[in-house]
This record gives structure tokens, sequence and C-alpha cells, in this order.
């Protein structure tokens, strides 16, 4: 049976040779870029196009056409190939549209060698676009999956494969053109419309299979730190069918807040996954190291006909268990983005289609009282809510699996990843080395108010945090402000705990600015223990102590680096990464201390200097757009849950839920008893 994709929803393929056929009203010139796992197109021996129509695995049409047929080999790909994007673009320089607005709308199919239909896909809402990326083949866990994309762009060929990470898109599409115009000279007329029959093409062509060859392999870095912005979108994005792009950010969550600009945004596509219960679900970070891993563990045994696979801890690609978990836990994030864009996409077109059906119905008088008005009404609506049952059922179906997943996955966690009330932390050692990445909390949806994903953040951090003392709840009611400054400074102490006990020991240091002094009943489990640096500084001449001590670092550590003269620090100079909490800002600071943030926040990350603000920005108002940087350079966390984070793929309002020690708990006495005497070992 065919599957009849929406934006965004996916399907299992079952077959490795196969055929993307592609039927459009009007001549269309056909492509296919072939990506690693994090869709990373690393150059133009990776796009197969007219002008270079064949790659191991993959073979393209030499000019536009009407209907096209796609040669696809997945068996014949190389290892280091996760996704085949497929592309469309309108000719440009031989007559015909301009825009896909004025073409009847695309259809692209997959098919077996026998033509037998797998998925398809009708491209619509497209209106001044040139090019759109109308599908992609994927690989998850070794198994493939086609997943409809239909993301258009006005600027063609040329943004199509920037926003596919090609530093030289506008030469390759001046070469693509040149080889279109060229075969157009000597071109046949296009192949005859669809028939009756629905069959979208009339040429036999056979598939060949492309001899294996090596694949370019590039490294990519990946420096990603989790944090989703939102509706000043979290990172972003190609948002799964509504995004633009295929450049992966630096961020994948961005601090959603609406004075804010929106964060830029991430790859891929959208959402639900139409997947069998069985079919099992990669977890492949979007921004990572592309080295050929070891192999990953060993998976679980093959599930039983009609059950779901089991799922496994740490079945993921990484050096270490630690980077398959960090992984891990990103597919399932991606996965449950997608698998909830796909289900409201689905649950809009019902509604669309109920009310054009309803004023179909409407628009004949003689059917807009009596019976067969009625009948048609509640025929519309029948259809309605069929198609959202279907649409739910595909969703329940994922969350089933994802959930299943998390119930594996959260035990196996190591400390840094872990939740303060996971057992791992009752056996709390001092680490030997620093971890890839941290936990600020956690992310959910209101279609998966059950499933959380941990909010995973990457080390060291590559912007400050900012804990937001104001505001109000989530259902939109006002807290006492001082109950929410309390909890805000709470917060930042957690979080500075778990900073500290995922360190070796020396290697991270905090201080903290307390001007006047209303922090300390938060403070006390630092102070207590004597993990901080100094005692927190109170006063003008504390702020103004503290913050000249942490630029002049990042003044010295700067200037050794640039002029590559780093053995000439002061030997008094603290090597390690430093943290900077601010309670209770603006109160307290002048304009000088103000720039000293601005410029600790922007120039500090880079050598170790890092800056955590306990702040409610109503508060600085004050000051005017002099902060505005300021803010903007901060990821905001909230004491209280709250919507305000976004994902990287197709840019969901995430509920975020802060990392808090279970109520009654010694645990986090007892971690940073630890940290100082590890502390006061290592100062010996």
């Amino acid at each position: 049976m065919t599957a009849e994709l929406v934006r965004g929803q996916n399907h299992p393929l079952s077959q490795v040779r196969l055929e993307v056929r592609i039927s459009a009203g009007a001549p269309i010139v056909a492509g296919a870029t072939i990506g690693d796992e994090q869709g990373k197109v690393h150059g133009v021996e990776w796009v197969a196009h007219p002008g270079a129509p064949t790659l191991p695995g993959l073979e393209v049409s030499k000019q536009a056409a009407a209907d096209h047929r796609l040669a696809v080999d997945l068996g014949a790909m190389p290892e280091s190939v996760h996704r085949i994007s497929v592309l469309l673009a309108l000719p440009s320089g031989v007559g015909g549209p301009v825009r896909f607005g004025a073409v009847a709308a695309p259809v692209v199919a997959v098919t077996g060698l026998d033509g037998t239909e797998v998925a398809s896909y009708t491209i619509t809402g497209l209106e001044s676009e040139s090019a759109v990326v109308a599908l992609e083949l994927y690989r998850r866990q070794d198994a493939w999956k086609v997943r409809a994309i239909g993301q258009g762009y006005s600027g063609g060929l040329t943004e199509l494969l920037t926003d596919q990470g090609l530093p030289e898109a506008r030469r390759l599409a001046d070469v693509i053109d040149a080889a279109v115009a060229q075969a157009h000279s000597r071109s046949v007329a296009p192949p005859p419309s669809r028939t009756q029959d629905g069959d979208r093409t009339r040429r036999t062509a056979s598939s060949p299979a492309p001899a294996q060859s090596a694949s370019p392999y590039a490294a990519q870095g990946s420096q990603d730190t989790p944090v989703p912005g939102a509706p000043e979108p979290v990172s972003p994005v190609v948002q799964g069918g509504q995004g633009t792009g295929s450049a992966q950010p630096a961020s994948p969550y961005e601090a959603q807040d609406p004075p804010h600009t929106p964060a830029q945004a991430d790859p891929s596509g959208p959402p639900q996954s139409s997947a069998p219960a069985g079919a099992p679900i990669n977890y492949s970070h979007p921004s990572r190291r592309t080295a050929p891993p070891p192999p990953a563990p060993p998976t679980a045994p093959p599930a039983q006909s009609g059950q779901a696979a089991r799922p496994v801890a740490g079945d993921a690609t990484g050096w270490s268990m630690d980077e398959r978990l960090y992984n891990q836990v990103w597919g399932m994030f991606e996965d449950l983005a997608r698998t909830v864009a796909a289900y409201r996409s689905a649950v809009d077109f019902a509604d669309s289609r109920l009310e054009k059906e309803i004023d179909k119905a409407l628009a004949d008088p003689r059917s807009r009282v009596g019976g067969r008005g009625d009948a048609a009404r509640e025929a519309a609506r029948a259809k309605q809510v069929q198609l959202v049952d279907q649409a739910r059922a595909a969703l329940d179906r994922d969350l089933s699996q994802l959930t299943a997943e998390a119930e594996v996955v959260e035990p196996a966690l190591p400390l840094s990843y872990a939740s303060w009330d996971n057992p791992v932390w009752h056996g709390y050692r001092v680490p030997m080395e620093m971890p890839m990445a941290l936990r600020l909390g956690d992310l959910r949806l209101p279609e998966s108010d059950e499933l959380s994903i941990p909010m995973l953040v990457r080390l060291p951090l590559e912007r400050g945090l900012w804990i937001d003392s104001g505001g109000e709840s989530l259902d939109g009611s006002f807290l006492d402000s001082d109950e929410l400054r309390r909890l805000a400074m709470e917060m930042a102490v957690t979080h500075a705990a778990r900073l500290l006990a995922v360190h070796p020991a020396g290697e991270f240091a905090v201080h903290v600015i307390d001007p006047a002094g209303s922090g300390a009943p938060a403070l006390g489990p630092l102070v207590r223990t004597g993990v901080l640096a100094g005692p927190p500084a109170a006063g003008a001449a504390g702020v103004a102590d503290v913050l000249g001590r942490l630029t002049q670092r990042v003044d010295l550590v700067q200037m050794a680096v640039r002029g590559g003269a780093a053995d000439s620090l002061p030997p008094d100079l603290d090597t390690a990464q430093q943290l900077l909490i601010v309670n209770d800002f603006p109160h307290g600071f002048d304009d000088r201390a103000v720039t000293q943030l601005r410029y600790l926040a922007d120039e500090g990350p880079a050598v170790g200097v890092h800056l955590m603000m306990v702040a409610d920005r109503e508060d600085a108002a004050a000051y005017g757009p002099l902060l505005d940087p300021l803010w903007r350079s901060l990821m905001r966390l909230t004491p209280v849950p709250d919507d305000h984070l976004a994902d990287p793929w197709v840019g969901h309002a995430w509920t975020y839920e802060p990392s808090v020690v279970p109520r009654g708990s010694q645990v986090l006495q007892q971690v940073l008893s630890q940290v100082a005497a590890a502390r006061r070992s290592w100062n010996r």
C-alpha cells in the first residue's frame, strides 16, 4: 500500500534498489546531494546534477524534463553517506515558468524497480520559489527511511545549495544551468503527460547500480551547545518543512524572549514519523564530528514479527559511551520534534480540508438548507475526524517508541547528563576528565506530556546563562517576585554545583557577585562547603574587584593566545575555567561595571571565563537599549517551567523544566563536600 506523505512525514524503506519518480507540469531540473550523518554536503563532488549525473549508488537525469526517474541503490552508498536529498529547480535561460507557483504541484514518488510505489508526496504550497528540496532518504541505524521535505527557495539553486552548506554554491548553480541549456538545445520533446491510470512516467528505464567508489569524507567539527531558543528559535533551522536551510546552527536551542531577535535556524525538515512500530529510530547529533567512529555497542536482538525493537542505551555512533548517549539523546530530541510537527501538519491539513469542503457545499444555494447540505457537512466532518485520528495513531506509536527508549536511556546517563534523582549521584567521585556535555534541564511538548528529553549543552560553554528572575508562570499567573528571585538563585547554585562536580579538581572555579547580600540563603551550600574561589563579593568595591580581576584574566589570555606566547602567562594566573555568578543585576552596578560584564559575556567564553546572571530584565529597563547586546549574548533559562525554547529543526516552542534537587535530598551537599575535599588536596 502506498504511503501518501504530508510535509515532514516519514516512511520506512524495505528495498535498497529504488527509483525516485518525479512528475511536474513543466520541464524541471532534478538533482540530488548526499550528506553525512549531520546532513552536511562536503563539496561539489557530493552533488549529482545534469552536468555530473552519477555518484556511487545514485544517477540523475541529464536534462530538464516534465518527468524524471532517478536511480538509487542504497546498498551501494558509502558508509559515510547518511542522507540523500532530492532537489528540483526550474531551469533558467531556457524559457518557461520562473516560479513553482505558476505550474502544477510536482509529485515525487519512491518506487521499486518494478514501478510499485512505496511512498509519494505532492509538493503543495509553493509560490515564488524556483527551487525546492523535495524529499530526503536517510539512514536510521542501518535502516533507510524517506521523509517529505518540501522546502522551497525563492533564490533558486544558488540559495538552495548555499543552504546545503556549499560555499561554491553560485558556481555550481551556473554549471548546472549551463549543462541544462546545452542539453536543451538537443533535447527531444518531453514524454506524454500522465494518464488517468495515475502512472507518472511513460518511459522504461533501467536502474544501473553505480560502482562502489570511495566517497569524500571530511571531518566536521562540532561545538554545538544545545540551547533551544524559541519562538525566537533555539536554533534552530531548516525547519522541517517550514524552515529555511540546512546550515547547522552553533546552538541547538535559543532562548525565546519577545524583545530579542530570533535565533538562527538549523537544518532538517519537519516532522512526523509514520514508521511501523518495529522500525528502529536513529539518534545522531545534528552537528558532531564525522570521523568514522568505532563500532557501536551490540544492539538488542531483532524483535519478533509485529513487535517493536527493544531499545538499547548507547545505540548511536560515537567514540565513547558518553558520546553515544549524547548522540542518542539528540536523536530522540530530533525524532520527537519531527513526529509532533508531522502530527500538527496533518491536523492543520484536516482542518483546512474541512473548511474547504464546507465552503464548497455552501456555495451551492440548493445545498444550504435541507438534508443535502447537512449530509455534505457531516461527511466533511467525518473525513476530518478520520484524518486526525490517523495522525494521532501515528503520533502515539512514535511516542510509545520514544518513551520506551527514554526508559532505558535515562538510567544509563553519566553524571553530567543525569538528573539529580538519578542513583548515579549516590556513587559520586570527582572525575579525572572533563565531560563533553552538561544537562541544564528537560524539554517537552504539549503532545508529549509524559515524555521529556534531557537538555544537553556542550562543554566548555559557548555562551553564558541568564537565569530569569522575573516574568510569569507558564499558565499566565504571576508569581511572587521574592519567591521567583529565590528560585532563580537556587537554580543558579544548582547549575554551578553541577559544573563543579563534573570537572576534575582544580579545573573549574566559581566566583559570586552578590552586591546587597540578598542571595546569601541560596548560596549557603556553596559557601558552607568552601568550593567558591572566594567569599561572595558585596558592595561597589567587591563588584569592582571581581570584575577587574576577571577582565584582566581575559585580556592576558587573549594576548598570549594571539601572540602565540601562552608560556609567558604570569605563574600565579589561574588557568582553570572560571564561572562568575551575578545576582540581582543591575542593582549595585555602575556604567563601568556594566561595560565589564558585557565584555566578559562577549569575550570570556573563548578563553574560559563564563557568565551566569540572575536578573529580571524588566529591572534593567532603565538602562534602555544599552543592555540589549548583553541579554542577546546569553541563553535564557527560567526557574519555573516556561515554553521559551525552540528546536533546531522545526522551531517548536518547547516547555523548559529546570533541573532541581529533590526536596529533602542531601545529594547536593554530599557532592559539594567531595568537590571541596578534592580541591583542598589539589591545592596542597
